[in-house]
């Protein structure tokens, strides 16, 4: 009798086991989506411009068209701004991940992506986002920070 006592607990020990095992929560997903942090100048319009104004659209997508058109008020001698089309550079949004659109990166002469956004954002956060790349200290800090959120 002690021994169908002894067996009966060890079955009934190894289906709480089972059961804890599948009751465990799934591994962490991957984060959301991320901005590249370095790109090659060579691969996009005006290479020689100190500042390189990146957005990566669709042409199927409102807001990316509010995005160039926001964008391309800051397009000077200093800053170049190019839209990058999905259908028309497939390979571009494939080569730098880019996952969603509106996605817009501030490149510097080096090709480090200094600040960027993704997904539509107020025309005064991005001039004061591309302000804040060229001449660090010349618009105010705010709580959140802006555009720093893809950096380590």
């Amino acid at each position: 009798m002690n021994a169908v006592f002894v067996l009966l607990g060890v079955a009934v020990a190894l289906l709480v086991s089972v059961v804890m095992r599948r009751r465990r929560p799934d591994a962490p997903t991957q984060g959301g989506f991320q901005l590249p942090t370095q790109i090659d100048r060579g691969d996009f319009p005006n290479p020689g411009v100190p500042w390189l104004v990146l957005l990566f659209t669709s042409a199927t997508c409102d807001a990316c068209a509010d995005m160039v058109r926001k964008a391309r008020v800051v397009e000077s001698r200093e800053v170049a701004v190019a839209d990058i089309e999905y259908t028309a550079n497939r390979d571009l949004h494939k080569r730098y991940r880019i996952d969603a659109v509106p996605c817009l990166i501030v490149v510097d002469s080096a090709g480090a992506v200094r600040t960027g956004f993704l997904g539509p954002v107020k025309a005064q956060d991005l001039w004061a986002a591309i302000a804040e790349c060229r001449e660090p200290g010349s618009t105010p800090k705010h709580e959140h920070g802006f555009g720093d959120s893809h950096r380590n």
